[in-house]
């Protein structure tokens, strides 16, 4: 038996609410588990350990617009991130959308 399930017959047992999703750090839309992914805050390629959950569609745009570089440099923090503003701008946008929300990402134009 896997893990989730372990936890919900716990849950169900003890007759506790099941845990909350996670919001992510940038949009702040609570993350359901198949849209979950985990970022790297420094790129594994430039010795980052660190990671935070984000959605699947926010984490796929942060590397449509961010080189490794540039992540390991300077947009290294959920703060960071948020003052890119093509980051902002598309948090802005997606914070209206449902949260298994998914669309496809392009890469920006600078990064092509």
């Amino acid at each position: 038996m896997g893990r989730i399930n372990r936890l919900l017959m716990a849950a169900r047992a003890m007759h506790q609410p099941l845990p909350a999703e996670p919001p992510c750090p940038l949009c702040g839309r609570a993350i359901p588990a198949s849209q979950r992914d985990a970022h790297h805050l420094v790129p594994k390629s430039k010795g980052g350990r660190e990671t935070l959950f984000l959605h699947r569609i926010c984490h796929r745009q942060v590397h449509a617009l961010l080189s490794e570089t540039e992540l390991a440099r300077t947009y290294n923090t959920a703060e960071a991130l948020l003052a890119h503003p093509e980051v902002a701008r598309f948090v802005a946008w997606v914070k209206t959308k449902p949260n298994d929300f998914m669309e496809r990402t392009r890469k920006h134009n600078n990064r092509r």
